[in-house]
Parts: C-alpha cells; structure tokens; sequence
C-alpha cells in the first residue's frame, strides 16, 4: 500500500511538473517578454531541468514496479510500458531534437539572424518536440488514473 501511494506520487510530481512546465510557465515566458531569444533560453532552461527530472521519476517508477509483486499490481505491465514511453519521449524530444534546435539557434544568433532555411528546420523540429512533449503529457494521464 506505501509503494503503491508512493509511485502515485512519483508519478503526479512528473506529471504535474510536465504539465506546469509545458503548458503554463513556457507559453507565459513568451507572452510576457518582449525579447523572444531571452524567453526561449529561459524556456530552455526550464525543459533542460523537467528533462532531467523526468529521468529520474522515470527511473524510481521503474524500479519501484519491477520489484512489485505482480499480485500487488496487477497492470504492472501496462504501468511499466507507460513509464517508458514517457521516458522515451524524454530521451527522443529533449536529448534527441533539442541538441539539433540549439545548434540552429547558436548558428542564427552568430550569424546576427535566423535566415529563412533555418527557420524552416527549427519550426519543423519544434513542432515534431511540440508533438512528442504533448504525447508524453497524454500518457501521464493515463498512467495517473492507472495508478489510481
């Protein structure tokens, strides 16, 4: 009953901080500055720390259901798949795009500008990030009301 509360807890602390990240603090970053490059490092930095953190709840949530008693948690399986396609939206969205968006962005302010091209990539991977960061907050969901 403690692991089971504990992982729901876990998981709402991931979730929660996704959810605040994504869709409340960002979009606020970029409303409120008028300097769009600051709102972008800021925002940056912020998706640089929720990637980090959802390493590590992905990473206690999985040891916490592997060593589950199968009897004690009868969607194990289910939990266990959910929590790696958010850790894998994790690794593919923030390690594997993000390295890519900063690249382009580093490239465009030493070239005093994002030239027309490299606009075009980044909007292409942000919305692909876009479209992974919103999958993972879906299955959040799911593995919230799972845990239940």
């Amino acid at each position: 009953m403690l692991q089971q509360r504990a992982r729901l807890l876990i998981a709402t602390f991931w979730v929660g901080s996704l959810w605040s990240i994504g869709y409340l603090v960002a979009p606020t970053l970029f409303a409120t500055l008028a300097d769009r490059a600051l709102a972008g490092t800021i925002a940056g930095s912020l998706f640089r720390i929720e990637a980090w953190v959802s390493v590590v709840c992905a990473v206690l949530l999985l040891a916490m259901l592997w060593r589950a008693e199968p009897q004690a948690s009868g969607n194990r399986l289910t939990l266990l798949k959910l929590v790696l396609g958010m850790l894998a939206c994790t690794l593919i969205g923030y390690f594997g795009l993000q390295p890519f968006m900063a690249s382009i962005r580093e490239a465009s302010a030493a070239a005093g500008g994002m030239s027309a091209e490299a606009r075009t990539q980044f909007g292409a991977l942000h919305g692909a990030a876009s479209g992974i960061f919103l999958l993972q907050s879906l299955l959040g969901v799911v593995l919230i009301l799972k845990l239940r």
